[in-house]
């Protein structure tokens, strides 16, 4: 159990519809399929609404992100200072790596949550190439946690290593001794 908003967490429950919203948006980036106004990577972000009710974390709305800002001014210079500090190198250049959210799309979402009754719970994100000492990368790295601090978020990652049997696990604050099981509801 982890602690969240002042209370334990002991599972986090999300719908299959939900789940398969994630799922989807993943193998659907991950093919290189886009739809109108998304940025041109095989990479998947997202907010995660929902509500806490007891003990219970419950997702209600996995909502896909299409606008990557990171390359724009001024988060470049700031994600590839945080990038060259903390990130692992990849087969993806430093440059090209790490998402930033449109600030007009989150906001936009984040009314929609409102409007539904729901708070922010978390953001997710895919990994989709295993590493030497993290094959299956279905936990966050050192970047993911340096990222996430202080959010009182909960962090889904995705792996996407083996598309087949996409592993999703979370973590709050992206914390990797904070994980939280996901049940489907």
């Amino acid at each position: 159990m982890v602690e969240f908003e002042g209370h334990s967490v002991a599972k986090v429950a999300i719908a299959r519809s939900q789940y398969d919203v994630l799922l989807g948006h993943c193998l659907r980036k991950l093919r290189a399929e886009y739809h109108e106004g998304e940025t041109s990577e095989r990479k998947a972000y997202g907010l995660v609404g929902g509500s806490l009710e007891q003990d219970v974390l419950t997702v209600r709305r996995i909502a896909p992100l299409k606008k990557n800002v990171r390359a724009l001014a001024p988060y470049k210079s700031h994600m590839d200072d945080i990038l060259g500090r903390f990130a692992i190198p990849s087969e993806t250049p430093l440059d090209k790596r790490a998402w930033v959210a449109d600030p007009g799309e989150t906001r936009r979402i984040l009314r929609e949550f409102t409007r539904a009754g729901m708070d922010l719970v978390g953001t997710y994100h895919m990994h989709r190439v295993g590493w030497e000492n993290d094959p299956l990368r279905d936990t966050p790295t050192e970047l993911d946690t340096v990222l996430a601090e202080d959010s009182e978020a909960f962090l889904f990652v995705v792996s996407m290593v083996h598309p087949e049997k996409p592993i999703v696990r979370t973590f709050y604050e992206g914390i990797p001794d904070q994980e939280v099981r996901i049940v489907l509801a």
